[in-house]
């Protein structure tokens, strides 16, 4: 009779099965493993976005810079125009005043370079202002470019500076024949409150 009993007792309790309290326990343990989860997938999204806009910053800087040395190889620029507007360092021409890039005082919007003239196709000049916007192409749902369904996306997040200043040597004395060039691409995250930068610093010289 008591080894039936026990069994009966162990048969009632199997019988059972989950209390209330355990099923509202498991619950909250699956809420907040769910919460993270979705915080985390936020962050990567975000994360990714801001990735996005950092290499595009990195390739506008790049994309001015070589527009410089591209004109200056191809005998397009003189080492005189190479300067800010303003400069009155003019060793090869004599002139009292040199330079075609904007002022590095105030960010610029990616204007298009000009098409025409002794200028043409080098970013960051005074002659840019009031061209329209530099847009991003994307190569749209089939990947590939130039394509009926690429999409073109406006710049108009990003400001850029251009920054080119003599070069000294040990003694204090300019370099005549080098310039310092420094590109400074602005642009705004949805994640950061303050304008996030990427800057380029790199040296031209009068020769090839």
């Amino acid at each position: 009779m008591i080894g039936r009993r026990g069994n009966s007792q162990m048969r009632k309790q199997a019988e059972d099965g989950v209390s209330l309290l355990e099923v509202v326990i498991s619950m909250a343990v699956l809420t907040v493993g769910m919460v993270s989860m979705l915080g985390v997938f936020g962050l990567a999204m975000a994360t990714t976005e801001t990735s996005q806009q950092s290499m595009i910053a990195k390739q506008l800087a790049n994309e001015a810079y070589e527009s410089i040395v591209t004109a200056r190889n191809s005998g397009q620029l003189t080492f005189d125009d190479i300067q800010n507007t303003g400069s009155t360092n003019c060793p090869v021409t004599g002139a009292g005043s040199c330079g075609i890039f904007a002022s590095p005082t105030t960010p610029q919007p990616m204007y298009q370079a000009i098409t025409t003239g002794n200028y043409a196709g080098i970013l960051g000049t005074t002659y840019d202002v009031g061209q329209p916007e530099q847009t991003l192409q994307d190569p749209g749902p089939d990947g590939i470019f130039q394509t009926a369904d690429d999409t073109f996306i406006p710049l108009s997040g990003y400001q850029r500076t251009i920054l080119i200043s003599s070069v000294r040597d040990a003694s204090g004395y300019v370099v005549s024949s080098l310039r310092s060039v420094t590109i400074t691409v602005q642009y705004q995250t949805s994640q950061a409150n303050q304008p996030k930068t990427y800057i380029l610093n790199s040296y031209i010289s009068q020769y090839q």
